[in-house]
């Protein structure tokens, strides 16, 4: 695995287990310690073997010293997590407790709560009481209850519970992994977009981080200045020679650039990556005398402007920005970065929640075209088959360059199946076959007048996915829209003349959303019609279940998604809101507002 890239510890998770505090000659607390215990040890197993933070480690489990009754054991339980430094807690107990006495008190902890479903002891009615006082004291917990019932002695968790217990602690160590970091804005806003102008009260309210700030010239000034690590960029320099051969120039002749200039551009490519990663997380081997900038800004996720002015004179960030959102680079197999093209912050944050639910590399593109069934046959002959066809048409995803290299979908898993994988399953073949489904290709001097190179390949292999985008909405503030759906492998002659119609030298994706037959979600076209803004993340899995807990637990509701209700799980409070699930989630995100307001 890897180090902790990041200044601060990773989220812990503590288990709370609490207990009938009544003794007395029948013995209820004792009778109960062993079945107690075992349910927080099942658990904290349960989070080890399956939960990961984004440097590959296991998620670390901490269980309370002794179970609790009373609140003296309350205050003690909460002394040791504060000295563990807990951000999560799950209680769990198979019977009847002191509610108000036992539960979780912290403002800043994020809450669930199991209770053993047994006939034997009351856990569902504790469960009940404790999410009563929850909601009563504005502390939304997440209640867990199984559907069937156990016998006392049963340690099995159930498939059902297992479901919530994972979905409940991916996206809590998600969200509580963002605290305390930075999202890194190289520039400014880009071309008028909306998503690039950064709202730090967003940040800081909604997610716990700050913004830092860095005007593009400071990438010149180490340029400049040589405020870099020489031995990793000639390295560097190596590999994408050897690695990252050219492909299409697309230009006219006589204004493309010479050989010379592109043997520039290739090495200013290659070093402002180096640089980029050293803003975002520092670099302890700059040259002596440049320690403040080895200190970088501790970035969780990151933007580049690049247009206007910057591309408009120095080679494009398409190369910086595919790679650092890859999981590997010259030094092989790593944690991928978060960079938004454009510095659409609100796509990077988008990105990042994908990346922190996954731990695999994200796909950053516009959503740029909707292909109806009639049109692709018009355009091509072809008629649509498969996924495409179940879904009414699909939408093409490109940008110049900034998709991970990992969407080629060359990479298999040991069925022979397209996947994306987590860093550290990739192996140097993956790594390879993603190179060798890569080309460079030399930027639009249209758009890139200072030059550049922009990565080429088109996902070629069907692969579950789901597209999202957060979105700013003025009376509202922040909403996630999200679409589970697949990558779409058309025939390659049907994909060379729809991709053609728009920027051959681009990154390709075709992409086919689940339909419900209803609103957003009756046919591809509404899908885009209903999409908020130009840009989406795409994240490898349908993880629309996981977003919403997560958004749930960051009070920003979700406008728009295609995941079944039965898979939908929010804190308990949320039903207190309505019956209808999408009017609850704004009333509930509403009456509680942001997590760190």
């Amino acid at each position: 695995m890897a180090e902790n890239r990041y200044r601060g510890e990773y989220p812990v998770i503590g288990i709370r287990p609490t207990i009938d505090a009544r003794r007395g000659a029948l013995k209820v607390r004792e009778s109960m310690e062993e079945q107690t215990r075992s349910m927080a040890e099942a658990a904290a197993k349960l989070f080890r073997e399956n939960l990961r933070y984004s440097n590959g480690e296991p998620v670390r489990v901490v269980i309370s010293d002794c179970t609790i009754g009373r609140v003296g054991e309350t205050a003690e339980c909460a002394a040791q997590f504060r000295r563990e430094g807990v951000d999560i807690t799950l209680t769990v107990t198979p019977c009847w407790c002191y509610g108000a006495e036992t539960m979780d008190m912290d403002p800043m902890t994020i809450k669930g709560v199991w209770g053993f479903n047994g006939t034997e002891r009351p856990g569902a009615v504790y469960l009940a009481s404790v999410l009563a006082a929850h909601a009563q004291k504005g502390l939304p917990a997440f209640g867990i209850y199984g559907r069937d019932v156990q016998d006392a002695d049963d340690r099995e968790i159930p498939e059902d519970v297992k479901e919530k217990l994972l979905r409940f602690g991916r996206a809590a160590v998600a969200a509580a992994s963002m605290r305390g970091k930075s999202y890194l804005q190289i520039g400014s806003i880009c071309m008028g977009i909306a998503g690039s102008i950064v709202d730090p009260s967003f940040f800081e309210e909604y997610l716990g981080m700050r913004v830092e700030s860095v005007d593009e010239v400071e990438l010149v000034r180490r340029m400049t200045e040589n405020i870099y690590d020489e031995e990793e960029f000639q390295k560097a320099l190596a590999w994408t020679k050897a690695h990252c051969p050219e492909g299409l120039d697309k230009n006219p002749e006589e204004l493309r650039r010479t050989p010379e200039q592109k043997e520039q551009d290739w090495e200013w490519s290659v070093k402002l990556m180096c640089i980029v990663k050293d803003l975002c997380c520092g670099n302890p081997k700059l040259p002596k005398g440049f320690e403040e900038e080895g200190v970088g800004h501790n970035a969780i996720a990151a933007g580049f402007q690049g247009q206007r002015q910057w591309t408009d004179f120095y080679p494009n960030g398409d190369f910086a920005e595919a790679l650092l959102n890859s999981s590997f680079d010259w030094n092989g197999p790593r944690e991928s970065y978060i960079l938004a093209t454009e510095n659409d912050t609100l796509n990077g944050v988008s990105m990042l929640f994908g990346k922190l639910l996954t731990n695999r590399p994200q796909i950053f593109a516009d959503v740029r075209t909707y292909w109806s069934p009639e049109a692709v046959k018009r355009a091509t002959g072809y008629t649509l088959e498969g996924r495409a066809a179940e879904s009414k048409g699909f939408l093409h995803l490109i940008n110049s360059g900034a998709a991970c290299l990992d969407a080629c979908g060359e990479v298999k898993d040991e069925n022979g199946n397209a996947v994306m994988k987590p860093f550290w399953e990739m192996t140097e073949q993956d790594v390879e076959a993603c190179l060798r489904a890569t080309e460079w290709c030399e930027a639009d001097l249209g758009y890139f007048r200072g030059g550049g190179y922009s990565s080429r390949f088109c996902t070629r292999s069907e692969m579950p996915v789901t597209m999202l985008r957060l979105n700013l909405v003025k009376g509202i503030g922040p909403v996630l829209q999200l679409a589970e759906g697949w990558t779409v492998a058309l025939p390659e002659e049907v994909s060379d003349k729809l991709w053609k119609r728009t920027d051959y030298t681009w990154p390709c994706t075709w992409f086919a959303p689940r339909l419900t037959g209803q609103g957003a979600f009756a046919t591809a076209y509404d899908v885009m019609n209903h999409w908020g803004a130009n840009h989406g993340a795409i994240s490898y899995g349908h993880i629309g279940a996981d977003l919403i807990t997560l958004c749930s637990m960051l009070r920003i509701p979700v406008c728009m998604h295609n995941v079944p209700e039965e898979r939908i799980f929010r804190p308990a409070s949320w039903n207190a809101f309505g019956m209808d699930p999408e009017a609850q989630d704004y009333r509930a995100c509403g009456a509680y507002g942001p997590l760190y307001r």
